[in-house]
C-alpha cells in the first residue's frame, strides 16, 4: 500500500490551501513540488533535476537519500520508534559519546534538542543558570533560530517582527574585513579592533552582569564571515578573564561544513558550549543539541537543570546521527569537504572574481563560501540594498532565476550568492555548478555601475 496516493498537482493544491510557510507572505509563494533526491541532486514532480547548491538549508551535508543512513533509520525503527528522555537508550548514549569524542577540549556531555533554535535557547539558559548573570552578548550579523530567545539573539532583520522579546540580550559588531566597522586595513587590524570593541561593550555593560557571548564560529546566512586570525582566541581569552561563558553556534558550520568536524577546530579554540543541528544527521530526522564542557555540566550535578523536551534524544534521530557520523568517517566526507574548498571552490571563485566586475569579495572554508556582489567595487555599494524587497531586490532574483534556468538550485541572501552544496558532491559536479554560476553572474554584471 502506498503511503501517499496524492498526485503532484494535488500536492501543490494542498500546500497552497493548508501549509503555512515560514518567513513568507503566503499569497506570494509558488513552491516547487519536490519528488525525490539523490546525492547532490533533487528533482521535481516532472523529473527535472537540480544540482543542489543550497543543501536545502545548508543542512544536507551527507547528500540526499544516502542509502546507508536510510537503512540505519529503517533498522532502528523496527526496534524502537520512541522512548521518553528519562530513560537511557543505546542510540542516544552512542550518539552522545561519538559527538563528545569529536568535540574539542573537555566538552563531554550532550543535551539533545529537536533542532538548532532549541539548542541556542538552552545554551543561553545553561549559561545564565551557571553564572547567575542575565545579560547575553550576540552579534548584529547573526542568525540563531526562530524561537523566542533564539530570535532575540539573532542580529539580522528577521528579529524585528518578534520584538520586544527575551530581555537582556545586547548586540555588538563582529569582524567583517570586507565591510569593516572599525576602518581596518588588514585582517590583523580587524581582529584587534573587533576585540577592542567587544572589550568596550563588556566594560559599559558590566562583565559581572554578562552570562555569555554567543557567536557563530563562522557566520552563516549573514555572510559566511570567516573570523580573522586571533579573533576567536581573543574572545576565549576575554571569557576566561571575566568568567563569561563562550558559546559557539555551529548549527550551520559544524559537522564537516568548514572542512573540519567543527569550525572552531581551524583555530584550536574550545568554547564552553557548542550548539549543533543540521549536519549532525543532515536533517534526515529533526535533531540538535548542546555539547557541554565539564565546568558547565558540573553546575548541574546536584542542581536540577530547568529545561527539557519531550523528544530530547529521540532514539530514531540519534540512531541516524550515529550512522551519519560513522559514514562520515568511513567515506572521508570531512576530508572531501576540505579538498573541495582548498582545491576547487576557493581557486575557482577567485577566477570568477577576476572575471566578473560585480564580484566584490569571495570568502569561505570547506564547502561554505560566499560570493558578495556589488554595483561598484571602489565604493563597495551592494548589488541590492540591505534587507531589500520588491523591485529593489530584483537583481538578486534575476540571478537566482538564471541559476535555476540552468538546473542549479542556489542559496541567496541579501547581496550574496552562497556556494554550499552537499559535502559529498563530486569534483566534476562542483566544477559544473561553478560553471553555471559563471554564466549567471553575467546577470549581476549587467547592473554594475562602477568603472
Amino acid at each position: 500500500m502506498a503511503i501517499l496516493d496524492t498526485n503532484p498537482s494535488q500536492a501543490f493544491a494542498n500546500d497552497r490551501k493548508h501549509v503555512f510557510h515560514s518567513w513568507s507572505a503566503q499569497s506570494t509563494l509558488n513552491p516547487l513540488v519536490v519528488a525525490g533526491g539523490e546525492g547532490a541532486w533533487f528533482w521535481d514532480e516532472t523529473g527535472r533535476k537540480y544540482l543542489d547548491f543550497s543543501s536545502q538549508l545548508v543542512n544536507v551535508n551527507i547528500g540526499h537519500q544516502h542509502p546507508k543512513l536510510i537503512a540505519a533509520i529503517k533498522e532502528y525503527a523496527d526496534r524502537l520508534c520512541t522512548i521518553s528522555p528519562i530513560h537511557a537508550n543505546d542510540a542516544r548514549s552512542e550518539a552522545a559519546r561519538l559527538i563528545c569524542e569529536l568535540a574539542p577540549g573537555d566538552l563531554n556531555m550532550v543535551f539533545f534538542t529537536n533542532g538548532g533554535a532549541e539548542a541556542t535557547e538552552n545554551a543561553m539558559r545553561m549559561a545564565r543558570v551557571h553564572t547567575g548573570r542575565h545579560k547575553v552578548l550576540t552579534t548584529y550579523r547573526s542568525y540563531h533560530g526562530g524561537t523566542a530567545a533564539a530570535i532575540q539573539m539573532t542580529g539580522d532583520p528577521r528579529r524585528w517582527g518578534s520584538e520586544p522579546s527575551t530581555p537582556g540580550i545586547i548586540k555588538f559588531w563582529g569582524p567583517y574585513p570586507y565591510r569593516s566597522q572599525f576602518f581596518s586595513q588588514s585582517d590583523v587590524e580587524e581582529s584587534e579592533r573587533a576585540l577592542q570593541h567587544l572589550e568596550d561593550v563588556i566594560m559599559v555593560e558590566g562583565a559581572n552582569n554578562i552570562a555569555a557571548i554567543v557567536l557563530e564560529s563562522v557566520v552563516g546566512t549573514n555572510g559566511i564571515l570567516v573570523p580573522p586570525p586571533g579573533y576567536l582566541q581573543g574572545v576565549r581569552d576575554i571569557c576566561d578573564r571575566t568568567g563569561i561563558v563562550m558559546i559557539c553556534d555551529e548549527v550551520m558550520s559544524g559537522f564537516g561544513r568548514c572542512g573540519e568536524w567543527f569550525a572552531v577546530d581551524h583555530w584550536n579554540v574550545a568554547p564552553d558550549l557548542i550548539c549543533f543541528a543540521k549536519g549532525v544527521n543532515s536533517g534526515y530526522l529533526p535533531l540538535g543539541g548542546v555539547i557541554i564542557s565539564d565546568r558547565i555540566s558540573e553546575t548541574f550535578r546536584q542542581k536540577p537543570y530547568p529545561g527539557g523536551l519531550t523528544y530530547s534524544g529521540h532514539p530514531l534521530a540519534c540512531a541516524s546521527a550515529v550512522a551519519s557520523i560513522n559514514i562520515f568517517k568511513e567515506e572521508k566526507i570531512v576530508e572531501n569537504a576540505r579538498h573541495l574548498g582548498a582545491d576547487i571552490i576557493g581557486p575557482e571563485l577567485e577566477k570568477l572574481k577576476a572575471k566578473h566586475p560585480s564580484v566584490g569579495d569571495v570568502r569561505g572554508l570547506g564547502v561554505f563560501w560566499a560570493i558578495e556582489l556589488v554595483r561598484d567595487r571602489e565604493t563597495r555599494e551592494p548589488l541590492v540594498p540591505f534587507n531589500a524587497s520588491g523591485p529593489a531586490a530584483q537583481p538578486m532574483a534575476d540571478l537566482a532565476a538564471a541559476c535555476k534556468a540552468k538546473n542549479l538550485w542556489p542559496f541567496t541572501h541579501f547581496n550574496r550568492l552562497h556556494v554550499v552544496p552537499p559535502l559529498v558532491i563530486s569534483d566534476q559536479e562542483m566544477r559544473d555548478g561553478l560553471a553555471i554560476i559563471d554564466e549567471a553572474l553575467d546577470v549581476a554584471d549587467a547592473f554594475y555601475t562602477g568603472k
